[in-house]
């Protein structure tokens, strides 16, 4: 028999005023340490190799394990959220990554601070698993929108400020000191989120977590990964077809059962929705793209423009920049116009951006780089408050915590694979390996728009009505 959702004697349509202030803080608070530490200790990985005696190859591992930890366990706290509540999962992911955060401060060898890492992010996958199904408890329905823009705001500012973070803080303390800044911060996060966040108004009941299940996912998001990063890197074919062959069977396994489950860790029930699988295969197309020109687009203005290094971090940073200000309009403009729309246009700027960033001149001008790095950035902005907001509202409230996970699955699924590709485009066409993959980029925003416009002929969720 399937369980039903329980429902409380309590108003469910947001937070009332200053309240929802204080929870939004929270979330952006815990949001910001998560992203920011995907890529604070980039920038010190020669630094730290040297202080603790290891290679280069082998300091990469503190930020892989860093990523891993978060792709395997997502979904899992997600479904778990369902469960036990998502305030509980977000304060315990906080308490989680605070504590990780004193470890790696600490740490004096490779093998400390790695697994400090894996629990650091252990602790960001519990924040990012349920941050967006907070904000749809934390704002009413008919603002939605307006939240996911702040979010989104809060995601672009926190993907650039972690290399520059990290120069500040090298330019005047020791390497310990990137993870060490964490703690007030995971601290003041936490008060916020005791004192702000909404208790679920919606939670099922009389489900248990299958923890099997939760092993199976951690296999099958792990085997991928690992497929994935070996095969862009030319790993050994041997050993990658055993990793392949491995994944196939366990993955197999993992959905023959999830199959069968009525609130599945992956979550098949949601991917029923039309309107959901649309909006998370628009994601993936987005991100995809998104990543294929950030790791492409310092080499191509390095090496084909003749920029150093500074010159292209500070160009860059137009990117996310532009986010800064149209995340939050289009959070706006979603109580208005069709989020389809919104996300169709939005892919469709970005992709003519990328398209434009591949033909640049011979010799560019600065301004010739900014004002399409713009576009695309306006792009970007534009679809992804109202893509985020309608695959929140899409879903049931009660599995609001596996909609949220899956949201960011999507973003992890495009990032690595971006990535990956990436690598591999290095190995295949390597004398034209930057232009191939901006152009690819562009075809992954124009197949992601296309997507996303067909949205316009499937009924809006509950919210994001569009109002006269």
């Amino acid at each position: 028999m399937y369980a039903t959702p329980h429902i409380p004697e309590r108003p469910a349509d947001g937070l009332p005023m200053p309240r929802r202030l204080g929870a939004i803080l929270a979330v952006a608070f815990g949001v910001s340490l998560s992203v920011i530490d995907g890529t604070i200790a980039n920038v010190a990985l020669p630094t730290i190799g040297a202080e603790l005696g290891i290679s280069a190859a082998d300091s990469i591992w503190i930020v892989n394990a860093y990523q891993l930890a978060i792709m395997v366990s997502l979904l899992s706290f997600s479904a778990l959220g369902d469960v036990v509540g998502y305030r509980k999962i977000y304060i315990g992911g906080l308490m989680l990554f605070t504590v990780a955060s004193v470890g790696c401060s600490l740490s004096g060898s490779l093998q400390t601070l790695v697994l400090a890492r894996v629990m650091q992010g252990f602790g960001a996958a519990a924040i990012t698993s349920v941050n967006t199904t907070l904000i749809r408890f934390i704002y009413p329905k008919a603002r939605l929108g307006r939240g996911m823009g702040i979010n989104a705001t809060v995601v672009a500012v926190s993907s650039v400020a972690g290399p520059t973070l990290a120069a500040g803080i090298l330019s005047v303390a020791d390497w310990p000191w990137l993870f060490a800044v964490n703690i007030p911060m995971g601290l003041i996060a936490l008060s916020l989120s005791r004192r702000f966040l909404p208790a679920n108004p919606v939670r099922i009941s009389g489900h248990r977590f299958d923890w099997r299940d939760a092993v199976m996912n951690a296999l099958t998001f792990g085997l991928l990964m690992a497929s994935v990063e070996g095969f862009s890197h030319g790993l050994d074919p041997r050993i990658l077809s055993l990793g392949v062959a491995a994944l196939l069977i366990v993955g197999f396994l993992f959905i023959r059962s999830q199959l069968r489950e009525p609130y599945p860790i992956l979550p098949f029930d949601l991917l029923r929705i039309p309107i959901f699988s649309v909006s998370v295969l628009t994601s993936v197309c987005s991100f995809l793209g998104q990543m294929l020109a950030m790791v492409a687009l310092p080499f191509y203005l390095q090496e084909a423009c003749g920029y150093n290094d500074v010159q292209t971090g500070l160009l860059l940073t137009a990117w996310p920049a532009v986010i800064m200000v149209v995340a939050p309009a289009a959070g706006m403009l979603v109580e208005r116009i069709h989020a389809g729309i919104l996300g169709g246009t939005g892919l469709t700027m970005m992709a003519a951006g990328l398209f434009l960033l591949a033909f640049l001149p011979e010799h560019p001008t600065d301004f010739d780089i900014i004002w399409r790095l713009v576009l695309c950035g306006a792009g970007f902005g534009l679809f992804q408050s109202p893509n985020n907001s309608i695959l929140i509202a899409s879903a049931p409230p009660e599995r609001s915590g596996s909609a949220s996970g899956m949201l960011a699955t999507a973003r992890l699924i495009g990032q690595t694979t971006g990535a990956a590709l990436m690598a591999l485009l290095f190995h295949i066409v390597p004398e034209n390996s930057t232009h191939t993959a901006l152009l690819l980029a562009g075809g992954f925003a124009v197949t992601g728009a296309v997507i996303s416009l067909s949205r316009i002929s499937l009924p809006l969720p509950e919210g994001l009505t569009r109002r006269k």
